[in-house]
């Protein structure tokens, strides 16, 4: 990735780090079925954070984009977030450009932003859940490589 480029991204990335603390509401993807039973409920943070980190990168329409080098993979149609262990290990390890978000976001944010990523611009309504993401960081898989990142 170009020297610039590299820069301006992790410059980005460090910006959207300070607005993780101006979340308003304290809602959070829930590991117990909601009072239908059956349902996880999500509130609206997967949105908000969403809105106030990962737009900036992956665009308002998770579509990502940039130049050759230097893309930012899109999140809307992507088929490695069917499986909801891959968005877990890049968001909590980063990937290429991607910082890691392990430390910064709770593991509520993180459930609540995947489920969010992987309900409204895709079609995979499981959610992710902090016993998951408790999972995956007890295994400690290697980041997987992606053969559909940037296109």
């Amino acid at each position: 990735m170009n020297r610039k480029i590299r820069v301006a991204v992790l410059a980005l990335a460090g910006a959207t780090f300070a607005g993780v603390a101006s979340l308003a509401t304290p809602g959070f993807a829930q590991d117990r079925p909601g009072p239908g039973g059956s349902t996880v409920e999500v509130s609206n943070q997967g949105q908000e954070v969403y809105e106030q980190i990962c737009q900036a990168c992956h665009m308002a329409d998770a579509k990502g984009g940039g130049e050759p080098g230097a893309m930012i993979p899109a999140l809307a149609g992507n088929k490695n977030l069917a499986d909801k262990d891959y968005p877990i290990i890049v968001v909590m390890k980063g990937r290429g450009g991607m910082p890691w978000f392990n430390g910064v976001l709770t593991k509520e944010q993180i459930a609540a932003v995947i489920t969010y990523v992987r309900g409204h611009f895709n079609d995979y309504h499981d959610p992710v859940t902090v016993a998951d993401i408790d999972r995956i960081v007890a295994t400690n898989p290697p980041v997987p490589e992606c053969n559909t990142c940037g296109h």
